[in-house]
């Protein structure tokens, strides 16, 4: 049998080597990239083996870059968390990375058909609105009488229409590269000045 304290030491030394390998910056930026709801300085730094100082100084230079959103939780306290745009520029780079430009034009052009596809056969423009509408008709309609949901279909759509939306932002930024790229030239080939 193993001893569970065998693991908490495991841990502890993976952590110590995290930390002796990495800066409190890089701790805490790594630590916030992966909260999406807003947690307190004083969270971040437990988790990124920092002071609460320290984080919150990381945090607020982090949020100045974009990277983080700030709200304000309960007593006034500053909140953090993953800003959405943040999100959306690295889910579009890794896209970007992977997926040829022909590929994902092919991709986006299937996933748009396939959410034309849910609408026509539910006859709602989204997944949110064929939930509503057969919560409403269980509501009107006698027990038992209504067709049921599948929670697979409602989830198909949904990350369908998430990942068209990160496919077309990933083709936005390769349109808006392409025109930096292409604008920073001039006609007969010499780089135009900053």
């Amino acid at each position: 049998m193993t001893d569970p304290d065998e693991f908490s030491d495991v841990n502890e030394a993976v952590g110590a080597e995290w930390e002796a390998e990495t800066t409190p910056y890089e701790r805490v930026r790594e630590v916030i990239s992966r909260v999406y709801t807003p947690v307190s300085a004083d969270t971040v730094a437990e988790t990124a083996r920092t002071s609460p100082k320290t984080a919150r100084k990381h945090l607020n230079t982090l949020a100045e870059e974009g990277f983080v959103t700030t709200g304000t939780g309960e007593n006034g306290a500053t909140m953090y968390r993953r800003s959405p745009e943040s999100l959306v520029v690295e889910q579009a780079a890794d896209i970007r990375k992977h997926v040829s430009m022909d590929e994902l034009v092919t991709r986006v052009s299937e996933m748009r058909e396939r959410i034309s596809d849910f609408q026509t056969e539910y006859g709602v423009d989204s997944p949110e609105e064929l939930l509503i509408e057969r919560t409403n008709q269980t509501l009107i309609e006698a027990a038992g009488a209504h067709e049921d949901i599948d929670p697979e279909t409602i989830q198909k759509w949904q990350t369908t229409r998430r990942n068209l939306a990160f496919a077309n932002a990933a083709l936005s930024i390769a349109n808006a590269e392409r025109f930096v790229n292409d604008e920073s030239h001039t006609s007969d080939g010499s780089v135009l000045a900053q």
